[in-house]
């Protein structure tokens, strides 16, 4: 797969950051804010994401509260990884909550553990950046945080850390694009090149910073039935996704593999199920992973923990 530094410069994503400038970095001069909206105008419907559905509200509000979720809810956090050459993801279980976008986006802006910096996870957020809000109307989330986010770093650094809130926040079915603000003033979305898109960022627009293998089906906490069906996009050797699915125990309860419509060298996309048996509901992990070339051993692992259902 090409690498991000092979495919642009830092002068192409600066011509993207040019006017407007809010970096205060060496290299990289900041976004350009987009046009604001007017005073007069009211705002659309917001909600928080969820894990299906509407990204807009389609029922009237309950003349009761509703109860608190309990329990705990498993999201994914994407920082980077190999030496900030691709995005990379971690799981985070937090105490169960409606506000799940607002959680995972706290957790990336928390940063990476100490395990996660051992295991050779990092970020490219810069310390100190804050949360002002997150709302999300008609598939468009969109993010405001505080200007410590485009404080520093070169341009690379800048499209990471761009790539790290795009994919946390796209986790969620009501997510299809993502707008980010600086502190209310919205960044004009660009892609590698500098060029202005004209629309919300997507997963896409990063997928040369991708992971070997992006699951995204099952999320992390699903919970599933047999046949399980598991989904994403690779990069893999000869396009080739391999699967496993464990029990509580580790046991192994099924395997397979499936052929995504793009492999070596480009990203394509992947879907297959799984059947399996079990007695009683439980715990379990949905395993993808590339069968390496040179071996055959399990390369680009992806876990996911789920439920799984009897």
């Amino acid at each position: 797969m090409k690498r991000l530094m092979a495919t642009m410069t830092a002068a192409a994503l600066m011509a993207g950051c040019a006017e407007g400038a809010h970096s205060a970095g060496p290299v990289a001069t900041g976004p350009t804010p987009a046009p604001t909206r007017s005073h007069g105008q009211s705002p659309p419907p917001t909600t928080e994401p969820t894990s299906g559905g509407s990204g807009s509200p389609t029922s009237p509000p309950s003349t009761s509260p509703p109860a608190s979720p309990t329990g705990t809810v498993t999201l994914e956090v994407w920082f980077d990884g190999e030496g900030g050459q691709r995005l990379a993801v971690v799981h985070r279980t937090v105490p169960a909550t409606r506000a799940v976008g607002t959680a995972a986006l706290h957790e990336l802006l928390g940063g990476p553990t100490d395990t996660d910096v051992a295991d050779g996870v990092g970020t490219q957020v810069p310390p100190g950046t804050t949360l002002n809000g997150l709302s999300v109307s008609h598939g468009v989330a969109t993010v405001d945080l505080s200007h410590d986010y485009f404080s520093g770093g070169s341009a690379v650094s800048e499209w990471t850390r761009l790539g790290q809130v795009v994919f946390t926040i796209s986790q969620f079915g009501t997510v299809d694009g993502v707008e980010i603000q600086l502190d209310g003033d919205p960044i004009r979305p660009f892609a590698q090149d500098g060029s202005f898109l004209g629309r919300p960022w997507t997963r896409e627009d990063f997928e040369l910073i991708a992971p070997a293998l992006v699951v995204e089906s099952p999320l992390p906490g699903d919970t599933v039935g047999s046949p399980v069906e598991i989904a994403g996009t690779a990069d893999v050797f000869e396009a080739t996704v391999s699967l496993r699915l464990l029990d509580a125990n580790g046991h192994e309860l099924a395997t397979g593999f499936t052929t995504a419509t793009c492999g070596s060298g480009c990203r394509g996309t992947f879907s297959t199920t799984l059947a399996y048996h079990v007695d009683h509901d439980q715990q379990g992990t949905a395993l993808v992973f590339e069968s390496s070339a040179k071996d055959g051993s399990p390369i680009n692992v992806v876990e996911v923990p789920v439920t799984l259902t009897a």
